[in-house]
């Protein structure tokens, strides 16, 4: 049978990734600890392409990707399938981003109750022939924010709202990337208040005094956070987006910044 893809192009052209991208494949994601959560995966997996091949087999993404859906992953397990991907593809670099939603235990502050809040989290690994991988977690996290502004010109009350930060890091190699459990932590820590899926009246009470107590503005958050992340041993570089879903305006707040760490 003619084997198309793997004929000579003429056009000169190299390509820097080709794959697949939106697979959906059950992974287990590897918990602070020694447990695992099962999570519903979107993966996008890619080769690079020299100039003389007309195309790569996509098949074979899914071939190397089938079986690691079936064993905890982290980093290792991420150059694992890259390095398979390169020897398979015979390609001279590869990348995959594994994008899924991890839910973290939360114990709300006075009844104790206990309930499960999700985040948006991704691995993303490239790679070349005979160098290390380049890792980056990225992790969303969601908080309240509560207006210095308007606590301070209003007779009573202020104006809060529910308020995101986008985080993406890499570590330096060598040390370990930081669990999203405490990645988490310290970004909910810099906000007015933390957020809660369950909450009886007595935690309500509490986190509504405690954002009260607690106001500030977008580029406090964002400040707060830089310093904690700056902190981090071995990080090498990160960035960061914070945005409030302002709810006395029809727009939002928003506040980014990245840096090098120790270059």
């Amino acid at each position: 049978m003619r084997d198309v893809q793997s004929e000579k192009d003429e056009r000169g052209i190299d390509i820097q990734r080709v794959g697949v991208n939106h697979v959906t494949l059950p992974f287990l994601i590897k918990e602070k600890g020694e447990g695992f959560q099962q999570v519903l995966a979107n993966i996008c997996f890619a080769v690079s392409l020299p100039k003389e091949y007309k195309g790569t087999h996509m098949s074979r993404f899914l071939e190397i990707l089938e079986p690691w859906s079936k064993k905890p992953v982290a980093e290792e397990e991420m150059e694992k399938m890259l390095d398979n991907a390169m020897e398979y593809l015979q390609a001279e670099s590869a990348s995959i981003r594994i994008s899924f939603t991890y839910f973290v235990e939360k114990i709300a502050p006075i009844s104790l109750s206990h309930s499960l809040l999700n985040y948006n989290v991704f691995f993303e690994g490239e790679k070349k022939i005979a160098e290390p991988m380049d890792f980056t977690l990225g992790l969303s996290v969601p908080f309240t924010s509560l207006c210095p502004c308007s606590k301070e010109i209003s007779r009573y009350g202020a104006h809060n709202q529910r308020s995101v930060c986008h985080v993406k890091i890499k570590f330096k190699r060598g040390y370990p990337c930081i669990w999203i459990e405490d990645l988490a932590d310290i970004l909910e820590k810099n906000a007015s208040a933390p957020i809660y899926p369950l909450l009886k009246r007595e935690d309500e009470k509490f986190v509504t005094e405690k954002a009260y107590e607690n106001p500030k503005f977008v580029e406090d958050i964002l400040r707060d956070n830089v310093i904690e992340l700056r902190k981090l041993e071995g990080v090498h570089y990160f960035s960061l987006e914070c945005e409030n879903f302002e709810s006395i305006h029809n727009h939002n707040a928003y506040a980014a910044h990245e840096e090098w760490v120790n270059e």
